[in-house]
C-alpha cells in the first residue's frame, strides 16, 4: 500500500458537531461519512433526501478521484441507498460533500444527526487516450450482453 494525503476541511453548520471521516478498521477500504444535521431527517418510502456531511476534501492531484458508496448495513437492513448509485468526486471539486440518499423500502427511515450515512473511497484514475477505430478485436464474448455468460 502506498501513502497519499487527503486534505479534509470542516464546513461549519451552525450548531452542528461535524465528524471527520474515519475508517472503522485498519482493513476498511472506505472512510465513513457522517450526517451533519441539527435534527433528524425522515426519508419517506421511495423518497429522496440530500444530507450534508460538513466536510470538503482536496484530492492529491488529477490522478485521483473519490467515490461515495452506500453503507451495506443501511442498504440491506433498511433499503437506504445512494440516489445516484455511486457518487463521483472529481479531483478539482473542493466543495462540501453532500450525500443523496433514497429509500427503496416501503417504510420510512430516519437519519439521525451524526449517523454514518455513506463511505468514501479514494482511488487512482486512469485517463486513457481515446483512439477511434473501425473495428474492435474479437473476443470470446464479443457483443453478448446481459446474461450472455450464464445465470451464475
Amino acid at each position: 500500500m502506498f501513502k497519499v494525503t487527503l486534505k479534509v476541511k470542516t464546513v461549519p453548520h451552525d450548531g452542528v458537531e461535524i465528524q471527520k471521516p474515519h475508517r472503522a478498521t485498519n482493513g476498511a477500504a472506505g472512510f465513513d461519512l457522517f450526517a451533519a444535521l441539527r435534527g433528524p431527517v425522515k426519508i419517506a418510502p421511495h423518497g429522496l433526501v440530500s444530507i450534508p456531511t460538513g466536510i470538503a476534501i482536496q484530492l492529491p492531484d488529477d490522478g485521483y478521484a473519490a467515490f461515495i458508496y452506500a453503507r451495506s448495513g443501511l442498504a440491506v437492513r433498511h433499503g437506504i441507498a445512494l440516489s445516484n448509485g455511486v457518487g463521483v468526486i472529481d479531483s478539482d471539486y473542493t466543495g462540501e460533500l453532500i450525500v443523496g440518499l433514497c429509500n427503496l423500502s416501503d417504510r420510512a427511515y430516519v437519519i439521525m444527526p451524526g449517523e454514518r450515512i455513506a463511505q468514501l473511497v479514494i482511488s487512482p484514475v486512469c485517463v486513457p487516450e481515446l483512439v477511434e477505430v473501425k473495428e474492435l478485436e474479437q473476443t470470446a464474448r464479443a457483443g453478448g450482453g446481459f446474461g450472455s455468460t450464464g445465470r451464475y
